[in-house]
């Protein structure tokens, strides 16, 4: 786990794709949608990923449509120590809020799913995506606290972790997923403030 002082966040907000939901069950669905084993498509986006490109270039490469219906999250697609994390997170007086590049309809679902934060928030509510910046300018918004006192949490260093710090906020990367996996072996890993191999880590930095 990399360290870095952190006394000073008072707001953590959490990606939600391989961060705190495990979509392994979602691509198995795409696949099957297209007529794919899931081992084919996540080899495919695996390609993609490597190769520093974004993903959703997997359907042109295929050569079908993007699957129009999504898969929701369960309680069950969480990650065990998601609940927990969060949860432990609030414990210690911080704002917690969630917000990634998902569909509007996650968020309920989400809520559904367990989790609790005091706000929530989708790219496709905001009408802006990750890395582009204004998406993490509206975090600052939401939060009501300065950039340099949200520590952002998620699993890609170009996603996550850059557009995040170049706005002055705080990073935290967590080796989860396949980008996260993947990005854990390049030199800019070290540009987040913390690495983590697991959410129940980021409580003990945060008490540090």
């Amino acid at each position: 786990m990399g360290t870095a002082n952190l006394s000073h966040i008072r707001c953590v907000v959490f990606d939600v794709g391989e961060t705190l939901v495990d979509e392994t069950r979602m691509w198995g669905a795409r696949a099957h949608q297209v007529g794919l084993t899931p081992f084919t498509l996540c080899g495919l986006i695996g390609a993609l990923i490597a190769e520093g490109r974004d993903h959703n270039e997997v359907w042109d490469m295929i050569g079908v449509g993007r699957p129009a219906a999504g898969v929701n999250p369960t309680h069950e697609d969480l990650y065990p120590d998601a609940l927990e994390a969060v949860a432990a997170v609030r414990d210690l007086g911080i704002t917690v809020g969630v917000a990634g590049n998902q569909p509007a309809a996650v968020e309920s679902v989400l809520i559904a799913a367990g989790l609790h934060p005091d706000f929530l928030a989708s790219s496709e509510r905001w009408g802006v995506a990750k890395p582009d910046p204004d998406f993490f300018l509206r975090i600052v918004t939401q939060a009501g606290v300065a950039a340099g006192e949200i520590l952002y949490v998620g699993d890609r260093i170009d996603n996550d972790v850059l557009p995040a710090r170049s706005i002055g906020m705080r990073t935290a990367f967590v080796r989860r997923g396949p980008w996260g996996y993947f990005h854990a072996s390049t030199a800019a890993v070290h540009l987040a403030d913390l690495r983590l191999n697991s959410l129940l880590e980021l409580t003990a930095a945060l008490s540090t």
